[in-house]
């Protein structure tokens, strides 16, 4: 089929590399360019690289929904638009450009975690699973008809990042077996139900900041939520501690949350409301991330010291 294609980050690489493989990749719309790091260098986003490798035209509005833009889109005469975490709404008017519809590749079990974040929600409400769904994308959020799902074990080390991975590649191949049945006519439509519907917002600035009156097992999910990205963090001695992992941890302990009850060779245990938690591996504020017995080695962690 002759494919528009539309995404930004790394999730979105293997489905437009599949799509490369086996249907005709006429265009590939995708973010602008971003300044990164100290210098401000501007940073393709990586669609945007592996379009090129093909030589694959690249389009990168800053608004997708310009009625010069949606020209463009027109003069395609696609027959179908493959949508993975682009990062813009489209309108009504672009769903009806293609012959078959605009199809979504969403991490997440729908109609559970329709929004930004799906992975991310997954693992900080500690779900069993995860999953990626394909759907025709409709003027509501996440809110189309569904078409495949594949649901994955959430494992007991799951971080954002490693089921992220996975899911991308589980989700080049739902994507792919999508427009096998749509191209022969046996694709059905599953409504979703809206009051099964839950919802996965961005991750907002205050959730980075670890509450310690909090359960130990939520705390964990939290971190692994977080991690790679934006990471979790704590207050140790006014200055920004980030927490990249952590386990739960069994022990008769005792103290306020936020107290570090324990250290031990490879780790250090801190208190919660309701159980505790040994802190694997960290980053200094203005450092690199390390193990935590990396990083005692060059500070000063004692018990009864209080994070906030």
């Amino acid at each position: 089929m002759r494919v528009i294609f539309m995404g930004t980050p790394d999730f979105a690489v293997p489905t437009l590399e599949a799509l490369i493989e086996k249907h005709e990749v006429l265009a590939v719309v995708t973010q602008p360019d971003k300044p990164k790091g100290r210098g401000k260098k501007m940073v393709f986003p990586v669609v945007k690289e592996k379009a090129l490798e093909h030589n694959i035209t690249v389009y990168q509005p800053q608004k997708v929904k310009t009625p010069e833009f949606v020209e463009i889109l027109k003069e395609y005469q696609p027959d179908i638009m493959v949508v993975v975490a682009f990062g813009q709404i489209l309108s009504e008017e672009i769903l009806n450009i293609p012959k078959y519809g605009c199809i979504n590749v969403h991490g997440s079990i729908l109609p559970q975690y329709r929004g930004a974040a799906p992975i991310q929600w997954s693992i900080i409400n500690g779900e069993e699973f995860g999953g990626v769904t394909t759907m025709y994308m409709a003027k509501g959020l996440d809110s189309g008809d569904m078409i495949l799902k594949a649901k994955e074990k959430i494992k007991p080390d799951d971080t954002y990042g490693s089921l992220y991975d996975r899911l991308s590649v589980i989700g080049a191949d739902l994507l792919i077996k999508t427009l096998d049945l749509i191209e022969n006519g046996e694709v059905k439509r599953i409504p979703q139900n809206d009051d099964e519907a839950t919802f996965a917002p961005m991750i907002k600035p205050e959730l980075e900041h670890i509450n310690w009156n909090g359960k130990n097992t939520d705390i964990v999910n939290l971190i692994k939520g977080l991690n790679p990205q934006p990471v979790a963090y704590t207050m140790l001695n006014d200055e920004k501690l980030k927490i990249w992992f952590a386990e739960t941890i069994d022990g008769d302990y005792n103290g306020e949350p936020g107290t570090i009850v324990d250290v031990r060779k490879r780790d250090f245990v801190v208190m919660t409301a309701e159980g505790a938690v040994a802190v694997k591996e960290v980053q200094a504020q203005g450092g690199k991330r390390m193990s935590a017995d990396a990083y005692m080695r060059g500070h000063a962690i004692e018990k009864g010291t209080i994070l906030k």
